[in-house]
């Protein structure tokens, strides 16, 4: 189960934003990408807890989002007031960038339905408690989007403890939705409410130390040594947090990274496979993504390292293919994590 927007995107595919007369269209949205990847790559069953305007883009939304094969039985609607002054669906516009230009993203998210959820409106103790859920998602996106959704957040959290399910949370920092809520300072002192009741948290590099110990150090881990140094120190304030699993990308131009990750439990540190000079076509969705195959990999208890190299494989894969979400599988993962080849299966 997810919590979190979900927006339509608009691609321009090759062109810029400004000159583009054509966009293709995706669902997308950082919580539900996670649920989405589980759900058409792993073949678990998912659901989101989400809100959309009942209006034409929609109920576009919900037909992609059903093509996914999320369960939207927690789907809100909301009424649509002819002009999206109360509620509208969110928006955002992607390049992917070229070479030495990278990636622009702009949003277009105010008012959204779901940043309008107060505490109090969803049944997490039905949820949780009727329905079996095993693992709870959400993150720092969500989190950034109203001041009353931290505390949705943290009612949901809450309840996901309550029913023993496994809670994961991302910090997932975005300077535009945090730019008059506080910037890097406003995300820590949210994400350091809800850790309390984290089991396993994501974070992508430079992210976690910035967003859990120290906001004045936002670098990236340059080795093996500190990364187990900075997770410990996490792990020593929050006893809780059983996991944390970091992303690690050296983007060398737009379209070659170096992509791999970093985990830690019980005190160890875990490096996963690395590609270098990995060929990125759509690199939005690759953290989720490896959130997405690390997940399944604790889920099916084959262990941190396994859970690690599926998740870094699953993400490389999803960046090379457009749009936000994996269209990777479960045999196209494995492959990858045993060394597999680019060349064509016939």
């Amino acid at each position: 189960m997810s919590l979190g927007e979900v927006m339509l995107r608009f691609d321009p595919g090759e062109e810029r934003i400004t000159g583009a007369r054509n966009f293709r269209v995706w669902e997308g949205g950082g919580e539900y990408n996670v649920a989405r990847g589980l759900r058409r790559c792993f073949q678990k069953r998912t659901s989101i807890v989400t809100a959309l305007v009942d209006n034409p883009v929609g109920r576009m939304l919900e037909d992609l989002m059903l093509q996914g094969g999320v369960d939207l039985s927690h789907l809100r609607w909301v009424e649509y007031d002819g002009i999206g002054r109360e509620a509208r669906n969110g928006i955002y516009f992607l390049e992917r960038g070229f070479g030495l230009r990278g990636a622009m993203g702009m949003m277009d998210r105010g008012h959204t339905p779901i940043s309008q959820l107060k505490v109090g409106q969803v049944d997490w103790d039905a949820i949780f408690g009727e329905e079996g859920v095993r693992w709870f998602h959400t993150g720092g996106v969500m989190c950034a989007l109203s001041a009353d959704a931290p505390d949705v957040a943290l009612e949901a959290m809450a309840a996901a403890k309550k029913s023993g399910a496994i809670v994961s949370y991302d910090c997932n920092y975005r300077p535009s939705l945090w730019k008059n809520s506080g910037g890097r300072q406003g995300a820590s002192d949210v994400n350091r409410k809800l850790a309390p009741l984290v089991d396993v948290m994501f974070g992508h590099e430079g992210d976690l130390a910035a967003v859990l110990c120290d906001t004045s150090h936002a670098a990236p881990w340059h080795s093996y040594e500190s990364y187990g140094a900075m997770a410990a120190k996490v792990c020593d304030e929050f006893k809780n947090i059983r996991v944390i699993a970091t992303t690690t990308r050296r983007p060398k131009t737009a379209n070659r990274n170096d992509w791999a990750a970093f985990g830690y439990a019980g005190g160890q540190v875990y490096k996963s496979i690395r590609f270098d000079d990995l060929e990125v076509f759509d690199r939005v969705g690759g953290g989720d993504s490896f959130a997405a195959g690390f997940i399944y990999g604790l889920m099916e208890e084959k262990g941190m390292q396994w859970a690690l190299d599926c998740g870094v494989a699953h993400g490389a894969l999803a960046m090379t293919t457009a749009g936000d979400s994996s269209m990777a599988t479960l045999d196209e993962v494995e492959r990858l994590m045993a060394g597999g080849s680019a060349g064509v299966q016939r």
